[in-house]
């Protein structure tokens, strides 16, 4: 996906939207790992501060959770409020 980066846009937001697709998609399921920072750039070809703010963005949005020493997983996402009847 490097080559089809936009340079003209944020780099970062386009790779955090290629990894929010790819948890909206299943192909990063719940409590599936990430890619790493070292990851995120080779397979994007960014630079490693880069990486880093699109794991950081994707933290503050709720999608990810980081385990220190182990990575990033995909967080689960909150739950529909349940046994709340509307009227």
């Amino acid at each position: 996906m490097s080559s089809e980066l936009d340079r003209t846009r944020p780099v970062w937001r386009q790779v955090a939207a290629a990894i929010t697709t790819r948890i909206a998609d299943g192909d990063y399921p719940v409590g599936a790992r990430v890619p790493s920072v070292v990851e995120l750039s080779a397979e994007f070809g960014i630079a490693a501060s880069t990486a880093q703010k699109v794991l950081s963005h994707l933290k503050a949005e709720g999608l990810v959770r980081a385990e220190v020493g182990l990575g990033s997983f995909v967080a689960e996402r909150p739950a529909e409020p349940s046994g709340e009847t509307k009227g």
